[in-house]
């Protein structure tokens, strides 16, 4: 579960963040980490149109920040997309759904780079197969410039509580292009119950909840060696580590009474939600995954252009076993004539919050 400054706070008090400021000095001044975030300033900043597309596109929004991609450049025109099977998440996503819609997002952000100045790029799907690259992309000129691809460095996946007003009709028109978006009052309370009843069960799922602890990062040395997985890290966080509040075997612990403050923080998080997105595709193939992750790219970036936050809650559609009562509803709730659920989303007016880290994309690039 990661913790941004505001639970932290919320969790322990103030008391103990000054007594371990106090103890830490000029530790706590040194502690954003500065390399992780870097791929966010560098983006566009290479001299092959390519790779200035590929930077924009690993900026993308995927599960559990596992940053899958790979890429192999062909030629002077074409790229090959694989996903690095290596980064499965086995326990959360053990048919690699999730994973292939954070595909899809990546190919979305890459296309849009490329149209910013001027090519367009065919994509070819699953070229050989599943069990090959994800994309074969050939850049050509005869593209025109999106205008969501500017929101690209403001994105983010908000987890924080939504305040308190609604989003409105012009709002929820504009967003339809991407995802059906529903405010009406029972649905949101329903929903709002079924994404905490699943998170809850991701929670106390030992092999879901090991799943993402494994994916801790504690403190700016851990997330600079390792910037992907759930990030814990800043001033705040690090001085709460020196101090032993904050740790791995803690975070693992249902009984703590760390986790089970943090519990009820997501529990707050979650409740403050007034309204959600939903997208759904008539198959579930892996075509349809990217095309879903493709909508969900162009979703967030187009919230973004209306100040609205969007966060990612598709616990309910994981197919582990202990989810399947939970997928079940989610289906019952919002799939249309055997549709697929994809993607549920909270939806709503929230905070600012910083970005993601993110893999240089030198770590990213395979030879051919």
């Amino acid at each position: 579960m990661p913790l941004t400054r505001r639970k932290t706070l919320a969790l322990i008090g103030g008391g103990v963040v000054l007594a371990a400021a106090a103890a830490g000095g000029a530790f706590v001044s040194t502690r954003n980490p500065v390399r992780a975030l870097a791929p966010w300033q560098m983006a566009g900043h290479y001299d092959d149109v390519r790779l200035r597309a590929l930077s924009w596109a690993l900026l993308a929004p995927n599960p559990h920040n596992r940053q899958p991609w790979l890429a192999e450049l062909r030629g002077d025109d074409t790229v090959l997309i694989h996903r690095d099977k290596a980064r499965n998440l086995p326990a959360t996503d053990p048919f690699d759904r999730q994973l292939t819609i954070g595909m899809g997002c990546f190919l979305e952000l890459m296309v849009m780079a490329a149209a910013e100045e001027g090519l367009a790029v065919a994509l070819t799907l699953f070229p050989e197969g599943e069990d090959g690259p994800v994309a074969h992309a050939r850049f050509a000129p005869g593209a025109t410039a999106d205008p969501l691809f500017v929101h690209a460095l403001q994105r983010r996946s908000c987890k924080e509580p939504y305040e308190d007003r609604p989003v409105p009709d012009a709002a929820a028109a504009a967003l339809a292009a991407h995802a059906r978006i529903l405010r009406d009052a029972e649905m949101v309370a329903r929903l709002r119950d079924l994404t905490w009843a699943a998170l809850d069960v991701e929670f106390h799922t030992p092999a879901t909840i090991q799943e993402s602890v494994d994916l801790m990062r504690f403190g700016r040395a851990e997330i600079e060696t390792n910037p992907d997985g759930i990030d814990l890290g800043g001033p705040v966080l690090e001085t709460l580590m020196l101090a032993g509040v904050i740790n791995r075997a803690a975070q693992a612990d249902p009984s703590s009474a760390g986790f089970q403050a943090g519990v009820d923080i997501y529990n707050k998080m979650l409740a403050a939600t007034p309204a959600y997105a939903v997208i759904a595709t008539a198959g579930n193939a892996r075509e349809d995954q990217i095309e879903a992750g493709r909508q969900w790219l162009r979703l967030n970036l187009a919230a973004t252009q209306l100040g609205l936050a969007v966060q990612p809650v598709s616990q309910a559609l994981q197919e582990f076993p202990e989810m399947a009562e939970h997928y079940a509803t989610a289906h019952a709730l919002l799939a249309r004539d055997g549709e697929t659920v994809q993607m549920l989303g909270r939806l709503g007016y929230g905070p600012a919050t910083g970005p993601s880290p993110r893999w240089p994309l030198e770590t990213r690039l395979i030879d051919a």
